[in-house]
C-alpha cells in the first residue's frame, strides 16, 4: 500500500479558506462542466453568576451551536444483532448469497491478506456479509446502505474501493467523499490497513504533500477527501477523473442535506458520470430519515441496491435510556453535582453533550469552581486544543467530557458507559427533534456490546415534548428519574450494570 504522508490541519485550513471565498461570492476560474460555481479555494468564577448565565443561554438558545465532527473511530464492530431484521431491496430482483466468509467474496488474495492479517477479522459482519455481495459483484450496481454505528460499513466501502482498482493504471480510480477532515484521516488509516499487502497507492487531502500547481496531477489510484478540497482539485484539473470508476460518500446523510452538502455531492455525481455512466455510488450512514433516504435513492437512480435496519431497531437497545424531569434549568447543574461527578469514579467515563458552545464553556467553568475535574470540547477551539482535549480523554487522564455536536458522530471511546443529554438534541430552529443526533450521541456509550446508560435532562414543557417525540419515533419508552433522589438514580445506575 502506497499513501501520501498526512499532516491533519492542513486539509482543515483549505476548507476553510473556500469556505471564505463561496460567502464573498468570488469566481472560479477554468472550472469544468458543471462546475461553473464552484469556489476554490480557566478562571476563579463566581458560580451562582454561571448558574443564571446558563439559564440564560439556554434560554435564548445562543451561544454557538456546532454540527457533528467525525474524529477517529476504533476499529472494533457493534454488530447488528440476529433478532434484527436488514431490510434489502435488490435492483431488478437481481439474486445475491449472503457471504459466511470473506474468502467467498471477490477479491484478491492481497486484500483477503489484509482482512486477516492486518484487520484481524474472522468472518464478515451481518452488514458485511449483506452488503459486500452486492458491492462486489458485476454489474457493480450503486448501493444506499445505513446501520449501526460500528457495524463494519467502513469495511465495506473501503474493500469496494480497492477491489474496483485496475493496478496498471495509474490514476485515480476510486474517490471517498467525507464531511470532515478527522473522518478523511481515519479512512485513510483503514485503507491502508487493509490495503497494506497490495501495491495500491492511495492520498487523502489531509497529505502535507499536495500544495500542488495547475501543471501537477494526482495520480493515485485512491483519493479520500473534504468535500471542499476534493471541489478544488477538481475544478481545477488537479485530480483527473477520466478513470473514476467508484464514488462513495461517507456520512451520507449529512452529504445530501439541503442545508448542507446537497447541490454540491449533486454537481459531482453529475460531472464524473459524464465520464463514466456505469459509475458505481455508495452512500452509507448509520443514519436516514424517510426524506433524506428517498432522495439518496433518487441520487443513485432505481437501479440501485438499498439496505436498511428499520429505525425502531437502531434505539439502540443495549443502552438504558431515562428521563430526568428537572423543574428549573438549575436543577440540571445539580443533578450533575449531586448524582454524577460523585460516582465518576465507578462510572467508567461520561459525556455530556450540550447545545451550544457557551454552555460547554460554562458548564465546564461552573464544574471545576465547584471543584469537580473535567474538560470540554466546540468547535471553535483550535486544532492541537480539540486534539489535546480529545487525547486526555481517550487516555483516561479526564473520565466526564462535555461537548457540543461537534463530538455527536464517531467518537469512539470503549470505556464511555454514562450519556448525558444535558440538552435534548434539535434542528438548527431550536425546536425540531433531531432524531438521528440523539442516536449518534447516546451510541458513544455501550460500545462494541458493554454496558451503557443514557440520561436525558429536561426543564419544562419545550424539551418534554422533544423527548417524547424522540421517544415515539423511536418506539421506545424513556422512563422517568425523580431529580432530587439520590437513592433512586443511584439504583438505576446499579441496574444498568454501570455501579456495583
Amino acid at each position: 500500500m502506497q499513501a501520501a504522508a498526512g499532516r491533519e490541519s492542513w486539509a482543515d485550513a483549505t476548507d476553510q479558506e473556500e469556505a471564505a471565498s463561496r460567502s464573498q461570492g468570488l469566481p472560479d476560474d477554468d472550472a469544468p462542466p458543471g462546475y461553473e460555481h464552484v469556489l476554490p479555494g480557566t478562571h476563579k468564577v463566581n458560580t451562582a453568576e454561571l448558574e443564571a448565565g446558563l439559564d440564560q443561554v439556554e434560554g435564548d438558545g445562543q451561544g454557538g451551536t456546532d454540527e457533528p465532527d467525525l474524529p477517529l473511530k476504533s476499529g472494533g464492530l457493534q454488530d447488528v444483532s440476529a433478532e434484527e431484521v436488514i431490510e434489502t431491496v435488490s435492483a431488478a430482483d437481481t439474486p445475491y448469497t449472503s457471504a459466511k466468509s470473506f474468502d467467498e467474496l471477490p477479491l484478491s488474495p492481497k486484500l483477503l491478506q489484509g482482512l486477516y492479517t492486518e484487520m484481524k477479522f474472522e468472518r464478515p459482519s451481518r452488514i458485511q456479509a449483506t452488503t459486500l455481495p452486492m458491492i462486489l459483484s458485476p454489474p457493480f450496481r450503486s448501493l444506499v446502505a445505513q446501520a449501526h454505528n460500528g457495524s463494519g460499513k467502513t469495511t465495506c466501502f473501503v474493500l469496494a474501493m480497492l477491489s474496483r482498482v485496475n493496478p496498471a493504471v495509474q490514476q485515480p480510480q476510486a474517490l471517498c467523499v467525507c464531511p470532515t477532515r478527522e473522518l478523511v484521516v481515519q479512512n485513510m488509516s483503514v485503507l491502508e490497513r487493509m490495503g497494506k499487502f497490495s501495491a495500491i497507492s492511495a492520498t487523502s487531502t489531509a497529505a502535507a504533500d499536495h500544495e500542488f500547481s495547475r501543471s501537477t496531477r494526482i495520480n493515485q489510484q485512491v483519493v479520500v477527501g473534504t468535500h471542499g478540497k476534493l471541489k478544488n482539485w477538481m475544478s481545477k484539473r488537479i485530480m483527473p477523473t477520466e478513470h473514476i470508476q467508484i464514488l462513495v460518500f461517507d456520512e451520507a446523510d449529512e452529504m445530501l442535506k439541503r442545508d448542507g452538502f446537497a447541490s454540491d455531492s449533486l454537481r459531482m455525481i453529475q460531472t464524473l458520470r459524464r465520464t463514466n455512466r456505469q459509475l458505481q455510488i455508495l452512500l452509507f450512514s448509520a443514519t436516514f430519515n424517510e426524506r433524506i433516504r428517498n432522495f439518496a435513492v433518487k441520487v443513485v437512480g432505481p437501479e440501485a441496491n438499498q439496505v436498511f435496519v428499520p429505525k425502531e431497531d437502531l434505539s439502540l437497545d443495549v443502552i438504558k435510556q431515562y428521563r430526568v424531569v428537572c423543574p428549573k434549568s438549575a436543577d440540571k447543574m445539580r443533578v450533575l453535582k449531586d448524582m454524577v461527578f460523585p460516582q465518576s469514579d465507578q462510572l467508567g467515563q461520561t459525556i455530556i453533550f450540550v447545545r451550544t458552545r457557551e454552555t460547554a464553556r460554562s458548564l465546564h467553568a461552573a464544574m471545576e469552581a465547584d471543584g469537580h475535574k473535567c474538560t470540554s470540547i466546540q468547535g471553535d477551539m483550535d486544532k492541537e486544543a480539540r486534539d489535546r482535549v480529545v487525547r486526555e480523554f481517550r487516555t483516561g487522564a479526564t473520565k466526564i467530557l462535555i461537548s457540543t455536536d461537534v463530538l455527536a458522530r464517531g467518537f469512539d471511546v470503549t470505556q464511555v458507559t454514562l450519556v448525558i443529554n444535558y440538552d435534548v438534541p434539535v434542528e438548527r430552529d431550536g425546536r425540531t427533534p433531531a432524531f438521528e443526533t440523539y442516536l449518534h450521541r447516546i451510541g458513544r456509550s455501550g460500545r462494541f456490546g458493554r454496558k451503557g446508560a443514557a440520561f436525558n435532562l429536561v426543564s419544562g414543557p419545550q424539551e418534554i415534548g422533544v423527548l417524547d417525540a424522540i421517544q415515539d419515533y423511536f418506539k421506545h419508552d424513556i422512563p422517568a428519574v425523580p431529580h432530587d433522589d439520590e437513592d433512586v438514580f443511584l439504583e438505576v445506575l446499579r441496574a444498568a450494570g454501570l455501579t456495583s
